[in-house]
């Protein structure tokens, strides 16, 4: 039973009044000076102050036209769209916006950046990439959590950014959820703790507040956005007020104690209803009972999923409190419209009066109207080695030693050791997502600067202190280890597309295993280092481990595993600290809270070895859950876990590697853009050639779909341009990497269809594969589409859904599954 169900039960009385009343002493700017401002201006200079577009789709000559009040850069954003943007791109973007800035009675009302430094300044090649806040929860140390934002500041501020959208101060109480590991803890007075300190290292506080070095701080996202049903991506959070208080609501009490002046609202609903549609919540609680005087900014295009409204169109949001629109690129829309609403009464003046005075006053609290200029900062922190230094003990405290029977570590780096798994040598898998890109997965070695993959930091680790090493791929060594360490874990994700059914853990990687059982059976000593976003069940990894390393998602600074795993001059060199912020399942189907009634976790919340710990750990029960799931998602914007998407030209195949693609012969290109939410959609474009190409999702694990009784494709998309010559749909099953079967039809005649020149979806039966030849239990190319012709294709969404409902009979004649 979870948590908030149980507090539902507890709260007796469900529509008695539940008290938010809170009082923080907080430094307060001129207010006087403020209302001067605002009785200055006309209504547009008032709308654009509560309109924030993202940098994609704004350039300085249309923010200074319209009068724009802030800007954001999303995950994946940069400075003309370059992901290898310098720190003076950035910072001459900054000065661009900034001498964009409107002027009102001869007054600059600066710009206000905002970005997403979420673990470090994530988005800029280079910065400084701390441990995922699942990691931080495990360190349980304030005071390391209020030195990383002191860092962090530091280096956002050398772009010329002054506000970051961070702390992420949710109560994540499904690990099943995408952005568990942005939360540090399932216990809201941890989460409160490490959330106030994250906000007194960025803003600073006494007589620093907003000073030196610092900056804006956001808390989100208000409210309940880790306590969704079923862990659901911006679903629906149904619990009582009082359980809503008492447990996502601690940590904003505490943020709000620390003079956080930004508060993000969250996309989830509470019971039914639209945090961002929320009078109740926004204007009564938060700004009300809870008596924030910061402002309020909305999430990427969260008002959009009110009811009764669009991106462009949103009164509903803005009256119940949000008070600047996120709208990274229909914003013009939202502009105009918002300006009509106001003079036809929709919003009223009082309302937008209210708005604008906020982001005055944060504007004033971090010195914008007082002459400062975020591009004129003069120093260059980004990768600073006092920084790195920080970022190292947080990986140091941050790893939980699960298990260390006949105290196998720590190890002696004298000896010689053999280490297996890709994601020792991927520094994306140590990453995870939010790191360069959104989702993180396109990134390259090379993206990192003077980044070390854990394979190589433990090499090095060993070699300078006389040991040696090698890396396995296939099991096989030069000279006898005396001992093993693998190194495995999640892919990359971020949001929704790390959203899974259960908490089983799978790889990309398909060697590690069986390397691992292999090394078992020959009696070596194997250490497990378990990169991941949340706990999962592993329980078979774990049985095959002599010790086990939970090292979480630590970023940069991964030679701090190294430090606590091997001696340094025959002694202890670092011991463990790290403890669980977060409760182990026993199985893939356990979700559970350290609260909860018959709480009978694996690990439990608070758990943790040091070398200190005397314990051996029985085997544990290996249940391996058969998933007969009736819905498989392939593709929302890019592959899921553990899909890989390739193209291939003739005999030239490549993995897509990046957002903005095109194919080594030019025949195939593809980039994302927004579609329902941030880059969940990607445009595909086939030109004309002689040999036909192809882009299609591949894994390295089999899929066996046998039991599904009638599954089908079913894909969302748009056809742009049609092409004259054919285009096909397929899967293929391969074996001793050949090609054994193939399953491959015609669908050119379906893509005419009228329809699909509008948002579309199709069904596509995989009885009409089957038929063709594809073997249904053993696919490795989940799907594929293939043409020489010109074709311009948008694409949502690809899933298999084991369904009949309107899918089409006839393989012959596909009509009838567009709708």
């Amino acid at each position: 039973m979870k948590r908030f169900i149980f507090l539902i039960l507890l709260s007796g009385n469900l529509s008695a009044a539940v008290d938010w009343s809170h009082n923080a002493s907080c430094p307060s700017p001129d207010m006087q000076r403020v209302e001067a401002i605002l009785n200055s201006m006309n209504l547009r200079e008032k709308v654009g102050q509560i309109i924030m577009p993202d940098i994609d789709a704004v350039t300085p000559d249309l923010a200074k036209k319209y009068k724009l009040g802030s800007i954001l850069n999303g995950g994946g954003r940069y400075p003309n769209k370059n992901k290898f943007s310098s720190i003076d791109d950035w910072k001459d973007l900054s000065k661009d916006y900034y001498e964009a800035s409107p002027v009102v009675n001869g007054e600059i009302i600066p710009i206000l950046w905002g970005t997403d430094a979420v673990h470090g300044h994530n988005n800029v090649i280079g910065a400084t990439i701390f441990p995922h806040n699942i990691g931080l929860g495990a360190t349980r140390s304030p005071d390391l959590i209020k030195l990383i934002g002191q860092a962090v500041a530091k280096e956002v501020l050398s772009t010329g950014i002054p506000w970051t959208f961070a702390p992420t101060i949710t109560v994540p109480q499904n690990d099943t959820w995408g952005r568990t590991y942005e939360g540090y803890s399932e216990d809201p007075e941890l989460v409160a703790a490490l959330g106030q300190a994250m906000i007194f290292g960025l803003q600073g506080e006494g007589d620093n507040f907003l000073g030196s070095n610092r900056m804006l701080a956001t808390a989100k996202h208000f409210i309940a956005d880790g306590g969704t049903t079923d862990g659901v991506d911006q679903g629906n959070a149904v619990i009582s007020e009082i359980g809503l208080k008492n447990l996502h609501g601690e940590p904003y009490f505490k943020a709000l104690d620390a003079c956080v002046q930004t508060i993000m609202a969250s996309f989830n609903s509470w019971n039914g209803k639209k945090l961002h549609g929320s009078n109740y919540l926004l204007n009564n609680v938060l700004k009300g009972q809870m008596n924030f005087d910061g402002l309020i900014v909305g999430d990427w295009n969260g008002h959009g999923q009110v009811k009764g409204c669009s991106n462009t169109s949103c009164p509903q949001a803005f009256n119940a409190g949000v008070d600047i629109f996120m709208v990274p690129d229909e914003w013009q829309e939202l502009y105009k419209t918002t300006i009509k609403q106001v003079k036809n009464g929709l919003i009223s003046k009082e309302r937008l009066d209210d708005a604008v005075r906020r982001i005055l006053r944060v504007k004033m609290q971090i010195g914008l109207l007082d002459g400062t200029k975020p591009h004129e900062y003069k120093y260059n922190f980004i990768g600073a080695q006092e920084h790195i230094k920080i970022a190292r003990r947080a990986v140091r405290e941050s790893l939980v030693l699960l298990k260390n029977n006949e105290n196998l570590l720590p190890l002696d780096p004298t000896n010689h050791y053999v280490i297996v798994g890709d994601a020792s040598q991927s520094i994306n898998s140590q990453m995870g997502g939010w790191t360069i890109t959104w989702q993180a997965r396109e990134n390259k070695n090379s993206d990192y600067k003077n980044v070390q993959s854990i394979y190589n930091a433990l090499a090095s680790n060993i070699v300078s202190q006389g040991g040696t090493v090698e890396f396995s791929m296939d099991g096989t060594y030069q000279k006898k280890p005396d001992a093993v360490i693998v190194v495995y874990g999640e892919e990359p994700y971020a949001e929704g597309d790390g959203d899974r059914k259960d908490l089983q853990f799978s790889s990309k990687d398909s060697t590690y295993l069986a390397i691992m059982e292999s090394y078992k059976k020959q009696e070596f000593p194997i250490v497990s280092i378990f990169l991941s976003g949340r706990p999962l069940e592993i329980n078979r990894q774990l049985n095959l481990s002599n010790s086990f390393v939970a090292a979480w998602l630590p970023g940069t600074a991964v030679e701090g595993i190294g430090d606590v795993i091997f001696t340094k001059n025959g002694q202890v060199n670092y011991d463990f600290k790290g403890k669980l912020s977060y409760s182990w399942p026993k199985n893939a189907n356990q979700n559970l809270n350290f609260k909860d009634a018959n709480y009978k976790p694996l690990f439990r919340y608070g758990y943790g070895l040091n070398y200190s710990s005397t314990e051996n750990l029985v085997n544990v029960e290996e249940t391996l859950i058969i998933k007969e799931v009736d819905e498989i998602a392939l593709f929302v914007g890019s592959a899921y876990s553990p899909g890989i998407e390739f193209v291939q030209e003739g005999a030239n195949v490549e993995q897509i590697q990046s957002d903005i693609y095109t194919s080594k012969l030019q025949n195939i290109s593809l980039y994302k853009f927004d579609f329902k939410k941030q880059d969940d959609a990607k445009n595909l474009k086939f030109f004309k050639s002689d040999n036909y190409n192809a882009w299609g999702i591949l894994a390295n694990s089999t899929l066996n779909i046998d039991y599904m009784q009638n599954p089908n494709y079913e894909i969302e998309l748009k056809v742009n341009r049609f092409g004259k010559l054919p285009i096909y749909f397929g899967a293929t099953c391969v074996g001793n990497g050949y090609e054994i079967c193939r399953g491959t039809i015609d669908i050119t005649e379906l893509f005419k269809n009228s329809k699909l020149t509008e948002w579309s979806k199709i069904k596509i039966p995989l009885s009409c594969l089957a038929s063709a030849g594809l073997d249904k239990s053993n696919i490795d190319i989940r799907m594929l589409f293939l043409t020489n012709g010109n074709w311009d294709i948008d694409i949502h969404s690809i899933y298999i859904k084991d369904s009949k409902l309107n899918a089409p009979t006839d393989c012959s004649d596909l009509l009838e599954g567009v709708n």
